[in-house]
């Protein structure tokens, strides 16, 4: 599979989402989310989530233009349902709206629940970063299906529960930690399934509980672990807090919903740095931090030390001259959904031959 330029990517996704109902805006939203995952690097929630989406608004679990629905507000808070809208769509609309309330009185936090799969995080942190404040965001899957297994056990009971915080500073990137509180985010398994790639053995257990390096081991009844290997405790405790954010303090509740639905819920919280100290002078420290971070003479083995989301940075930089690369049987299942919806006279130039 040759290399694939952001753009053309762009392309397929918004006409295959307008192609399944979405808006122009929800397609469009969705399509520059997944694309931009692929460009810093994050391959497993970019467009091999599109099949995946394709087959969700089919059966009825993503909701084209379903409204976001404000239950409770507050001057500094709000509680949102999504009502199974584009999870891209409702919580980018969340991040603003903290934004917005924490431009108005220096810190405010939203939750979400009922809206489908939110991909990368730092997207939405990101945004209160470019605003001028620190954004976080955590997000868990409620009632939905579970991937990691807990701290001494061997059986699924907690989603990835990904956490994400950005900073403004005057660096080129954004500083941006961006993680799983597993050992991997499952969208990577699913990668290297189609890759046919064995994966690392501190990734997953078999459903015996034995470490594996086959990542098929995983869709036949494994568990991810949490994040931290021997020091497991320190992911799985993470974990376990993020769920209580996003998935109790929403309403979503615990456990696992025999029907299977996915369902992202969300804590976001923005704290405006102009309340605390200027925005200028916090942001030159910030920098000026990070660059005494990576004053530290590299590790063997090593040839930089990176400021948090600087690699990220640096892969979009690379991606956005040479392209991304897409593998074979993610791009098959993406062009069938183009040939099933007879889209290839509107995205056919850019096209691999």
């Amino acid at each position: 599979m040759p290399l694939l330029s952001h753009q053309f990517l762009n392309k397929v996704c918004v006409s295959i989402f307008r192609a399944l109902g979405a808006s122009e805006r929800e397609a469009s939203t969705v399509a520059a989310h997944v694309v931009k995952a692929n460009l810093t690097g994050h391959d497993s929630h970019g467009v091999i989530q599109v099949p995946v989406y394709a087959e969700r608004i089919k059966i009825g679990h993503i909701v084209p233009g379903a409204p976001m629905e404000i239950l409770d507000e507050t001057p500094t808070t709000a509680r949102v349902n999504g009502n199974w809208g584009f999870g891209y769509v409702v919580t980018e609309g969340a991040m603003e709206m903290a934004i917005g309330k924490a431009r108005a009185h220096g810190v405010a936090a939203v939750t979400v629940f009922h809206q489908s799969h939110v991909g990368r995080l730092g997207g939405y942190s990101t945004m209160a970063a470019e605003s001028g404040m620190i954004g976080m965001i955590t997000a868990d899957s409620g009632q939905g299906p579970k991937a990691v297994a807990p701290f001494g056990g061997s059986a699924r009971r907690l989603g990835t529960n990904p956490i994400s915080i950005a900073a403004p500073s005057n660096l080129e990137g954004v500083v941006l930690l961006d993680m799983a509180t597993s050992a991997v985010a499952a969208g990577k398994i699913t990668l290297a399934v189609n890759r046919k790639e064995a994966i690392p053995g501190s990734w997953v257990i078999d459903k015996n509980g034995s470490p594996t390096t086959s990542p098929q081991d995983y869709l036949e009844g494994g568990a991810i672990l949490p994040l931290g290997a021997d020091q497991g405790h320190k992911g799985y405790g993470l974990s376990f807090m993020v769920e209580i954010l996003s998935g109790l303090l929403t309403g979503l509740g615990f456990g696992i919903d025999p029907q299977g639905r996915h369902n992202d819920g969300c804590f976001l919280a923005a704290f405006n740095v102009a309340a605390f100290r200027p925005l200028e002078e916090f942001k030159r420290e910030v920098g000026e931090f990070a660059k005494f971070v990576k004053s530290s003479p590299p590790a063997q083995g090593f040839k930089d030390v990176l400021y948090p989301g600087e690699l990220e940075w640096l892969t979009e930089q690379r991606r956005r001259r040479e392209g991304v690369f897409v593998e074979e049987e993610t791009w098959r299942e993406i062009w069938g959904l183009v040939q099933e919806h007879n889209l290839e006279d509107a995205v056919g130039e850019g096209a691999p031959g």
